[in-house]
């Protein structure tokens, strides 16, 4: 049985600009790791700045994987952008490794991610072009957003972030998709835990636990979403939606309840890589995932605009 975990697609000073389109984007080196793109509208005053951090696998500043174009966090740049909201994106370490020939596995761990997004706040943080910094994380992204925003940020924003600890947002899928291994799956996230490896594993559950990746696991395990957002004591947006097919509106819920002071908004017909879908055709969902011209949806922008707005 090949089972396919949606939410587990696993396969610094310098500063240069370069003119790249309408949006006036700029090309920005962080460090050997962070290559990304800001994008400035045109004014005389300081604007927020909003830092967008990608989800899980090998993803681009774009919100793409190698073979899943669909440029949603370049739309949502964009979007925000004609709204007068400057933002910063930027290549997940493991795409430049992968597009580089040097990722491997068993040397990834989730503290580099959370590493590398506080160094982009500590790039941008004393600039003064900026009124605001806002970290607006995307699923494996909120969690490493809401870790770092407990320094030197402004605001938070989770989108579609996993309200549990990755093990157990992995068995609730499970239970979905393949309720037989279930089982075997909590029994293999404990061992885990407690032991650092898993070394009776059922073949089946090799594509989520494979003995490369068990370290990774194991490091992004030991945070609890609801504990580190309730360190949180500045604003807090939650946005999940109701056709998100990876992270259920419940995590979402259970994020608000650690920190009741959040705002919680549920977009009707929105899915996790933000973009509309009308049906519960899980087909038509996974379509989107390949389509790089379908915009994200509007309320969505709505929303995250006016929560710097009122900041």
């Amino acid at each position: 049985m090949k089972i396919k975990i949606l939410i587990l697609t696993l396969a610094i000073t310098s500063l240069s600009f370069s003119q790249e389109n309408a949006f006036q984007e700029k090309a920005v080196t962080i460090n050997e790791f962070i290559d990304g793109s800001l994008l400035l509208p045109e004014t005389t005053k300081a604007i927020p700045l909003v830092i967008i951090i990608a989800g899980s696998g090998p993803t681009d500043r774009n919100g793409n994987q190698t073979f899943l174009k669909n440029n949603s966090l370049k739309f949502l740049s964009e979007a925000l952008y004609k709204k007068g909201i400057a933002t910063f994106r930027y290549d997940k370490r493991i795409f430049k490794l992968l597009k580089q020939g040097n990722l491997k596995e068993e040397n990834i761990d989730f503290d580099d991610f959370i590493t590398d997004a506080q160094s982009v706040v500590n790039f941008f943080k004393n600039d003064n072009r900026f009124s605001k910094l806002i970290i607006a994380g995307h699923s494996q992204g909120s969690l490493v957003g809401m870790i770092v925003s407990q320094n030197d940020v402004d605001a938070f924003i989770s989108l579609a972030g996993a309200g549990q600890e990755i093990d157990d947002v992995i068995v609730d899928q499970l239970a979905k998709q393949a309720p037989a291994l279930k089982d075997d799956a909590r029994l293999a996230f404990d061992d885990l835990r407690v032991y650092g490896t898993v070394t009776n594993l059922k073949p089946e559950l090799a594509s989520i636990l494979r003995p490369s990746v068990q370290p990774f696991i194991n490091s992004w395990m030991q945070y609890n979403p609801q504990i580190e957002i309730n360190k949180l004591t500045i604003p807090v947006l939650i946005i999940n939606g109701d056709k998100d097919m990876q992270v259920q509106i419940s995590e979402a819920e259970n994020l608000k309840e650690a920190l009741p002071t959040s705002k919680l908004v549920i977009i009707p017909n929105m899915n996790h890589i933000l973009k509309e879908v009308k049906t519960d055709d899980l087909l038509e969902n996974q379509q989107t995932y390949s389509n790089p011209d379908l915009p994200v949806v509007a309320q969505l922008i709505t929303e995250i605009s006016v929560f710097i707005n009122n900041l």
